[in-house]
């Protein structure tokens, strides 16, 4: 073959070759971004504050839970009440996980989602980097969504602290083994520790509807505490209505209305009625706000 056949060769080659090198730079950056964001929100001081007062929850609990049946009492229902699973942690430190996500989610959770998705767009606003975020060539629109991943990894580690910090502390003070369902029914260790992991998944699924509307309310203003108040006054408000009689019509479209179906993990068979029902609610949220929060920040002027 000769030289002049080889240069034709490698120049028709050239073409297809770019459009590959380009994708993979293009995937880069998003990984790379994607992972600065996730470095920047979790190195902060307010994000590990978070996440410590989380992981100090089960542990207070549980410290509660050990010295009210120290003395041969009962933590049952006829004890004061409490929590969902309370009164099965004497008999297995497992049901401490439960209980511990299901006094965290009506407000530590979503507090903690509020405040950092609160902050995504309005922190970077009132800090002045913003528009150097938009100077590079991620675009807002990639850029809002890597601030949502960000929120959503954020959902998912905060849920699994609470979860891991239970499962610490009911390991330490109380027995492990075999647990009842809500059913009645026995299952293993092993099954039950698979069906914390999948409660855990549930919860965290649960927010990222506020994430959404964090993230959209972080959009309408450029203080990060402003839109930090905003979200949790919100859920806050949100939570009220959702005790009022009289709003029954519409309370299953609240965000926080199937947020305790998670409980049905732990019957046996399954009910998947209410579950569903949530996953959907927090997606219809995910999708509504999310859509609310590119409309405001693609036309959002940020160069004052």
């Amino acid at each position: 073959m000769s030289r002049a056949e080889r240069s034709a060769l490698q120049g028709r080659g050239e073409p297809r070759d770019r459009p590959q090198t380009a994708r993979a730079r293009r995937t880069t950056f998003r990984a790379t971004l994607l992972r600065n964001e996730l470095l920047t929100t979790f190195r902060r001081w307010r994000t590990l504050a978070l996440l410590a007062v989380l992981a100090a929850v089960p542990v207070l609990v549980g410290i509660a839970v050990k010295i009210e049946t120290s003395g041969g009492s009962s933590a049952g229902p006829g004890g004061g009440g409490g929590p969902a699973f309370i009164s099965q942690i004497t008999n297995n430190g497992l049901f401490l996980v439960f209980t511990a996500l299901a006094a965290t989610l009506p407000f530590f959770l979503p507090m903690a989602i509020g405040v950092v998705a609160g902050d995504a767009i309005a922190g970077e606003a009132n800090s002045g980097t913003l528009r150097y975020l938009l100077v590079a060539p991620a675009g807002r629109s990639r850029l809002l969504l890597t601030k949502y991943a960000t929120v959503v990894v954020f959902c998912l580690a905060a849920t699994l602290v609470v979860a891991v910090s239970a499962l610490t502390v009911g390991a330490l003070l109380f027995p492990l083994g075999d647990l009842t369902t809500i059913s009645g029914t026995r299952i293993g260790f092993a099954e039950g520790l698979g069906r914390a992991l999948l409660i855990a998944l549930a919860v965290a699924a649960s927010l990222i509807g506020v994430a959404a509307l964090g993230l959209f309310v972080s959009t309408m203003t450029g203080s990060g505490i402003a839109a930090m108040a905003t979200t949790v006054g919100l859920l806050i408000t949100v939570q009220i209505l959702d005790q009022i009689p009289q709003l029954h019509a519409l309370q299953p479209y609240f965000f926080s209305h199937y947020w305790l179906s998670f409980a049905d993990l732990m019957r046996e068979p399954v009910y998947w009625d209410d579950l569903t029902k949530n996953l959907g609610l927090q997606a219809l949220y995910a999708a509504v706000f999310g859509s609310a929060a590119w409309a405001r920040f693609t036309s959002k002027d940020v160069t004052a």
